[in-house]
Parts: C-alpha cells; structure tokens; sequence
C-alpha cells in the first residue's frame, strides 16, 4: 500500500507527519504545475468545481507515480466538496486506474470518524500510536500556521521582495524534519527567529483581509499567489481561514482567534445563516476586518462554487454599508496571473487612497465592490 493525497496549502505536512510516525509508505505529489491543471481539466467535468479538476490532476499525477490508495477530506452542507471524493473515484476508475479511495472529515465534531478511518490504514499499529501520531500531526499544522500568520504580516516590509517566502520555505523544512516535541519545541523557536530576522523597512503599509473559498485561499499555486503579490504591493495581510480551522473541532480560529460565533454574530445584518463552505464566514469576516480598521478585503472564489457566489452577491452591500472596499476574484483554468496582478495592485492603490483621505479627513466616495 503506497499512500498518496491532493495538495492543500500545508496538508502535506499533517498527512505525512501522520504516516511517517507510523512508519507507513506515501507519496507526496508532484508539486502543483500547469500539467496538474491540464490533467484535471482533461478528466473533469467541463463546469465542476475548480478545486475538483486541480486535486484530480493531483490524484492523476499521483498515480503515475506509484500511488495506490488515495485519500480526500470532504465537507457538509451545499456546498459540492462533499461529493468530491465519490466523483474523483469515478472518473479515475473510467480512466482505468486501479486504486482504493479513503474519505477523511476534518469538519468540527466529526474528527473520532476520522481518526478511525485512518485507523484502517494503520496496518496492525496499536491505536495508541495513531492517536499520538494525529496528535504530533496537529502540533506541526498549529505552528505552521502561526508561521505563514507571521509571513503574512511582514512580507509587506521586506527590504528584498522575496525575502519573507525564501526564510518561509525553509521553516517549512525544519518543521518537516522534526521528530518529536522536543525538536518541534526548538524548531518553533529558530523558525521565528529565521522570519524576524529578514531585513525591513518602513514604509507606508495597507492592512488587506482575505476571504473566500478554503481551497483557494490556502493554494498559492492556484490563487496566483495572491498573498505574496499583496505583500510585495506594501500590504499587510490577514486571512479568514486556516488550515487549523478544519483540524481543530472547537470551532475557534487558533491562529487569527476569532471563534465561530463571532463570525456568525458579525455576517447576521447579511446573512442568518450557514450557506456551505465558508460562505458565511466570507461575508462576517468581512465585517470583522472594517472593525478592526482593515484598508480592504480580497475575496477569493472558484467559478461556479455555489457558497461564494452567495458570499459574492451579498458583499457589494456590506462594502457599501461598511465604506470598506472588495475585491472578488473569479479563478478557474482560464485565469491568468498577469490580469489578477493588474487588478490587485489598483485594489491596493485604492486602498492607499481611501486610508490617505480617511487619516487627513478628507471626504471620498466608495464604489461598493469590483
């Protein structure tokens, strides 16, 4: 049995910490490239979520290498993630491959499933030793999206544009390489020493929120890189989501820290209720970053994904009400990074603008979202 899985942001190094605990077989993919998008595109259906066709092309890739069995987290609720897994299987047995498919659930209450799920790949190993390896896994996922936090807030002075992703990747790699508590204990340390040690300087700065679908917030390869681009425009850069949010069941973000219900209370004058996906969230975390004196907010979205399109109509009336410029991004196969790039450095100039004439006092107007 050789274990393979899509990317997804850091996934990798929860799923891989798991497996190489237990001392099981797995295989990374190859990392995501335009032969992964070609791939997905070929097999998937025409008008299927994007993230769909991206982690088929994974699962493809992944196949020619040597994979066997394939694993694909899922959600609840409208959103079509849900049926992700059982589609994939489909179309990649009608292609003729020949592979198992396990489903894993990291939604909040449903991680005991998931734990037994993986237990049937366990090979004998005591449960014991998966509980702790799970355990090991989550402690990596937590510090590793503390680091990328830490990135996103001061890639926006970076002396070197560059700098901030070249010392992330190498915390990527401690984290990756510890293996045990006592090391990732060490490693957290020397990672944010690596990080605040890149040379800065000041200058003027926008604060810009994320929001959107998780996959695409999360998969800088498939965003275009939308939160590198934002920093090196002079942004400061917080996002709605984490991978720790899925992993994690109390409901509370551990690393932005805002719980659920915050959220929820916050998008209530807008929508009342969950929609799938992180429609919801889209829309209060929205309303969070104007509370907290946010320049504006980017709004990230696969064609056709059903929660952010009702995130998506609604937000041009909170931007209105809230005098907080959107920007929503469309992304599918067609999309190209020299128009995103276009489109988010006139966002953030307008941001500049908006937080110039709000410091002076001056008067502006405000289209609601674009």
């Amino acid at each position: 049995m050789r274990i393979s899985w899509p990317h997804m942001g850091s996934l990798e190094f929860v799923l891989g910490s798991v497996f190489e605990e237990l001392g099981l077989d797995y295989l990374l993919p190859p990392p995501n490239s335009q032969r992964t998008l070609e791939l997905g595109t070929r097999y998937g259906p025409e008008f299927a979520c994007f993230p769909l066709k991206t982690t088929l092309g994974n699962f493809i890739e992944a196949l020619e290498a040597g994979a066997d069995t394939l694993i694909m987290v899922s959600g609840r609720g409208p959103c079509r993630f849900g049926f992700y897994a059982e589609t994939q299987r489909r179309i990649l047995e009608e292609a003729g491959y020949d592979f198992r498919m396990v489903m894993l659930e990291f939604e909040p209450g449903r991680i005991p499933g998931t734990v037994r799920k993986l237990g049937e790949l366990k090979q004998g190993r005591p449960w014991r030793s998966v509980v702790r390896a799970i355990k090991f896994a989550l402690s990596k996922a937590y510090l590793i999206d503390r680091l990328e936090q830490q990135a996103l807030h001061q890639r926006c002075l970076d002396r070197e544009k560059g700098a901030t992703t070249k010392a992330l990747e190498r915390c990527y790699r401690m984290v990756w390489e510890a293996d045990s508590y006592a090391a990732l204990r060490r490693v957290e340390e020397e990672a944010f020493e690596l990080l605040r040690s890149v040379p800065r300087e000041e200058r003027e700065t926008v604060k810009i929120g994320i929001v959107g679908e998780f996959y695409l917030v999360l998969e800088p390869f498939f965003n275009l890189g939308v939160e590198e681009q934002l920093g090196n425009l002079g942004a400061f850069v917080e996002r709605s989501v984490y991978l720790t949010d899925w992993l994690r069941p109390s409901g509370n973000n551990p690393v932005a820290g805002h719980h659920d219900r915050e959220v929820e209370e916050a998008a209530r004058p807008y929508l009342t209720h969950f929609v799938g996906g992180e429609g919801l969230r889209s829309v209060g975390a929205t309303a969070l970053y104007h509370r907290l004196g946010f320049d504006g907010v980017v709004h990230v979205m696969p064609f056709t994904c059903m929660p952010e399109t009702i995130a998506k109509s609604i937000l041009p009336r909170v931007s209105r009400d809230l005098g907080i410029p959107v920007l929503s991004l469309v992304i599918d196969e067609m999309t190209g990074r020299a128009g995103v790039a276009t489109r988010l450095e006139a966002f953030v100039d307008l941001a500049r603008f908006r937080r110039r004439a709000r410091d002076a006092g001056l008067s502006y107007s405000l289209q609601p979202a674009f």
